[in-house]
């Protein structure tokens, strides 16, 4: 027995690569596919029904082995199977967000000038702005016409841009500190140039609203009623010669929701407790609204699997791994961070104690309790686990859903996946994290 704490890349064990290579395929699959919140669920939902998931019904009968999701207004979803034990006797959840920080559309967006058409945005989640400027973007969500049609904007339609200023006339631009730099209202999308001959003014705007009208049948007053953002266009990739990390918008938090999917779907047998994988939105900016993990949606779902039961008595006998991204250690931005309490790429899934910023501001801080049983979890398993906080004392930090969990008197655990360049348009994560998180919330939930 090691007194040390220490943990091993692993990549070190070679024998594993092609399983580890093997199990990123249908991740970078996935996130080809799914950019937005909406096109998350509608996958998840697919490959759940090909796996013999049903729709959770109010009244439903369940019986130990029955396979369940529901989702949450085409922007959340839950997914589970029943266990040997009574749900009432608590369940195992492992809880995610599937948004992303990106460029919303505001919802009178279109105008026009100097002869080009723009779009007003305001930007979702914490970004740093400049890096959203000079890069392709497309567009992707839903429209509610006049008639009550819902009409989806496909992503790989159009490519739409945000301009930079050249660095040749940037001299004052560049005296300005990076959160001025690009102010929000700056992030204005070029949308065409064409003019309408047939209007006697804003010419490029009309015409963009006839090619809109002509494809999707929307006139202006549809923006109103649109749910429209853009997000970078680009499929995720390959990274280094060995091919060992993934670059791709959106690690954060479908890295996650995507592993703790995917350890539900290889479950074959019947649980002792109840699975629950439970697929949020609206982390980004709060947890808030009715696709948000503040939502009351959760305990219509434990209602429905549990009918009957004390909702506070089923909380307080569950188990729930949050399941979030944390700062990998970046050895060219070591400062913020303080390498003893922070996890590593290819080190396997971070579990971490507490978020929150400043004095563990607005965290559940777990206890001695439920991290002990967390971590004998993983060992008995071998499961290659390490820890890691979200950055040196008094750096900065941030939150997670775990305390909206902790708050329905849940005992709940962060645990997720290390990335470097969090937030940005390209978040770069390791195919070995991906393998063995999967691997992890498999442990936990079967």
């Amino acid at each position: 027995m090691s007194l040390f704490y220490e943990t091993k890349n692993i990549y070190e064990n070679t024998e594993e690569i092609p399983a580890i290579f093997k199990a990123a395929e249908g991740y970078m699959d996935f996130m080809t596919r799914c950019k937005t919140e909406r096109t998350c669920v509608a996958y998840f939902q697919k490959r759940a029904e090909e796996q013999g998931y049903n729709p959770l019904e109010k009244g439903a009968a369940l019986k130990p082995g029955d396979k369940f999701y529901i989702v949450n207004r085409g922007r959340g979803i839950f997914l589970g199977i029943m266990g040997k034990q009574p749900a009432a006797e608590g369940v195992h959840i492992a809880a995610a967000h599937i948004d992303s920080p990106r460029i919303d559309l505001k919802p009178c967006p279109l105008y026009e000038s100097e002869e080009l058409a723009l779009f007003k945005t305001h930007y979702y989640g914490g970004i740093k702005k400049y890096q959203w400027t000079t890069i392709p973007l497309a567009l992707e969500g839903v429209v509610i016409l006049a008639d009550g049609t819902k009409v989806e904007l496909a992503g790989n339609d159009y490519t739409f841009c945000i301009s930079e200023l050249l660095i040749h006339l940037s001299g004052e631009q560049m005296g300005k500190t990076a959160s001025k730099v690009v102010e929000g209202e700056s992030l204005r999308v070029i949308a065409g140039s064409i003019p309408d001959m047939e209007v006697d003014k804003d010419k490029v705007k009309s015409a963009v609203l006839k090619l809109l009208n002509e494809k999707y049948g929307m006139n202006e007053k549809d923006f109103i009623t649109a749910e429209l953002t853009l997000v970078p266009k680009f499929d995720p990739a390959e990274l280094g010669f060995d091919k060992s990390l993934i670059a791709a918008y959106g690690h954060d938090d479908r890295i996650c929701a995507y592993t703790a999917f995917e350890a539900l779907m290889q479950i074959t047998e019947t649980p002792e407790k109840t699975a629950l994988v439970a697929l949020v939105d609206k982390e980004e900016v709060g947890s808030d609204g009715v696709s948000g993990m503040q939502s009351h949606f959760i305990e219509m779902v434990l209602e429905r699997i549990a009918p009957g039961a004390s909702l506070n008595e089923l909380c307080y006998n569950s188990k729930c791994l949050s399941a979030d991204v944390n700062a990998a250690f970046d050895p060219l931005y070591p400062a913020p961070t303080e390498s003893q309490n922070c996890c590593r790429l290819s080190h396997g899934p971070c579990i971490t104690k507490y978020t929150g910023a400043r004095g563990k501001s607005s965290t559940s801080d777990a206890s001695a309790e439920i991290m002990s049983y967390f971590t004998r979890l993983f060992d008995a398993a071998g499961i290659r686990w390490q820890t890691g906080l979200l950055g040196a004392v008094d750096a900065g930090g941030g939150g997670t859903v775990a305390k909206y969990m902790a708050n329905r008197n849940i005992d709940t655990v962060d645990i997720g996946v290390g990335l470097l360049s969090m937030h940005a348009p390209m978040e770069i994560a390791s195919k070995a994290d991906v393998y063995e998180t999967i691997r992890a919330f498999h442990a936990f939930l079967r």
